[in-house]
């Protein structure tokens, strides 16, 4: 979806460019690549260049949707991307494959603590999208947006829940609720929403009332959506996240929660725990 939604915006937007550090095939940039070639920059295995040569872009006036793996972002490249990007408020758009355990290459490629890392980083909006829907709505919502975007991607053949939700639209800074329910809470983001929406339709066979509220921008985070709704109901919120126990989508929650003074009945954070995987 991201590729195919990448090719689809470039028909509208000049300005946008690819560029990637010698894995534009697994992240789907290759799509974007065989459809504009001339609009195709491939940087090799240079994180630290890629976000150099993507600030310089951006500065010449170009919008540059930048992909690796989101280790290599994070980890490898993240004060090139403080230093150049960030703190100038460039309009560059990192599109990260392989967050938290979705990678099959083991832990050296376990994104498990990117969200924490870039929710430190000062102006840079984090984005971390459910299924093919989400990310081919995202991906011109964060174009729109003007400044650095952390996204985390899905790739290949990734499924598609959210188009059984009446209306649904992605909106960048928005929360959404999925489905009600007046027992638990559930607030997540990124692919643990579809196995939260999984959880809701297993758990109404026992009678247990399961809400899921998608919160697919992590930074800004809706504070308001989620403050209404665990203030609405007397019920067990859970927070569930591809990531880290530390510094993610859960103590953000629990943050924004704590300084509004609202107390849920139990707070839980369903997260990866603090050791290496």
């Amino acid at each position: 979806p991201f590729g195919h939604a990448l090719v689809k915006l470039a028909e509208t937007r000049p300005d946008l460019v690819g560029m990637s550090a010698d894995l534009s095939k697994y992240t789907d940039l290759h799509i974007f690549a065989q459809a504009h070639p001339d609009r195709f920059y491939q940087m090799g295995m240079a994180e630290q260049l890629l976000m150099m040569a993507a600030a310089g872009m951006a500065r010449e006036g170009f919008m540059p949707f930048v992909t690796t793996y989101a280790v290599f972002a994070s980890r490898r490249a993240y004060d090139f991307i403080h230093q150049v990007i960030a703190e100038e408020n460039l309009n560059v758009k990192i599109c990260c494959a392989l967050p938290g355990l979705t990678t099959g290459y083991g832990p050296s490629h376990a994104a498990i603590e990117d969200l924490a890392m870039m929710r430190g980083m000062p102006g840079i909006t984090i984005v971390d999208p459910s299924d093919a829907l989400d990310i081919e709505q995202a991906v011109p919502a964060i174009a729109r947006h003007t400044g650095p975007v952390y996204m985390r991607l899905l790739r290949g053949n990734v499924p598609i829940v959210l188009d059984d939700v009446k209306g649904y639209q992605f909106e960048l800074g928005k929360a959404k609720l999925l489905h009600d329910g007046s027992d638990v809470l559930i607030i997540s983001s990124g692919l643990m929403t579809m196995r939260a929406l999984e959880v809701a339709q297993a758990l109404s066979a026992d009678k247990i009332d399961v809400a899921v509220l998608h919160s697919p921008t992590i930074k800004p985070l809706d504070e308001q959506t989620i403050v209404d709704h665990v203030r609405s109901k007397s019920r067990c919120v859970v927070v569930a996240e591809n990531h880290s126990v530390i510094g993610g989508l859960g103590e953000a929650v629990a943050s924004a929660l704590l300084r509004h003074r609202v107390s849920p009945a139990r707070f839980e954070l369903a997260g990866l725990p603090d050791v290496f995987l």
